[in-house]
C-alpha cells in the first residue's frame, strides 16, 4: 500500500494470491471507507495473467503505429 498524501491518492498492489483471496479482498474494505472519508482516491492494482513484457511491448509498438499514422495524415492535410 502506499498513500500519495500530495495528490491525496492511496495504491494498493496486489499479488496473485492476494487477488484470489475472498476473505484477504474483504478485509481490504475498512481501508476503502477509511480512505474515502478523507476525500483521497483509493486505486487497486490486480495481477494480470498474461506476459507483462509482451503486453507492455505491444501497447507500445501500437502506440507508436498510432502516432505515426497522425502524422502522416497531418501531413496530407
Amino acid at each position: 500500500m502506499e498513500v500519495r498524501e500530495q495528490s491525496r491518492m492511496v495504491e494498493l498492489w496486489l499479488t496473485q494470491e492476494e487477488k484470489n483471496d475472498p476473505v484477504f479482498r474483504e478485509g481490504l474494505k475498512p481501508i476503502y471507507q477509511k480512505y474515502r472519508e478523507q476525500n483521497y482516491l483509493v486505486a487497486v492494482f490486480l495481477p494480470g495473467e498474461g506476459d507483462l513484457y509482451q503486453q507492455t511491448r505491444d501497447l507500445l509498438l501500437y502506440n507508436r503505429r498510432k502516432l505515426a499514422e497522425e502524422q502522416i495524415r497531418s501531413g496530407l492535410s
